[in-house]
Formats: C-alpha cells, structure tokens, sequence
C-alpha cells in the first residue's frame, strides 16, 4: 500500500503520516489505531513497534485471547481489541506522565 493510500484510508493527512514514517512525529494513540485499522492489523503490533507496549513473549494475551473466541464476530473482536489496546495506551501514557 502506498503511502497516499495509507494516509486516505486512515483518515489522516500524507505528509503527517511521512513524518510519523520518518520519525520526526510521533504519533497518538488514536493515530496508531486508525493505521492499525487502514492495515488490518492490530494496534497492539503497532504500539510496541512504536515503544507504547512492551511485546509478550510466551503467553497469551487478552488481544489473542479475543481473537481466538469462536464465539465473537469479526467485528465485535476488533471492537473489543480496539477498546482494551486503548486502555494499554492510556495507561502508559500515564505512566510516562508521572514520571
């Protein structure tokens, strides 16, 4: 996907998304989300690419965990993915704050 199309499809202007690639911005959570979503991937993977999140190692996580509910459809598991990698980012958003 190009750069154009990524920044049409996540809602957010080109050469904001240029800087974000460039590391000359760097980018909110909310932004991360609509990247994530414009990609079809998880924030989650976002967020630790971006430093947000510390990446798991060997256990399940709740992302996963909603991801693999037969019960869920696609949509409900993106909701519910979306809202709790929102909760991750706030709270360490916060954190940073505090210290």
């Amino acid at each position: 996907m190009s750069l154009r199309k990524l920044a049409e499809t996540a809602g957010i202007s080109n050469p904001y998304l240029s800087q974000i690639e460039r590391g000359l911005r760097k980018p909110s959570a909310e932004i991360l989300m609509s990247i994530a979503r414009a990609l079809s991937i998880r924030a989650e993977s976002l967020y630790e690419k971006a430093g947000l999140l510390e990446a798991s190692e060997g256990h399940i996580g709740v992302v996963e965990a909603i991801e693999g509910d037969p019960l869920l459809t696609k949509t409900q598991k993106r909701s519910l993915a979306e809202v709790y990698e929102s909760f991750i980012a706030g709270a360490k958003e916060e954190e940073t704050d505090v210290d």
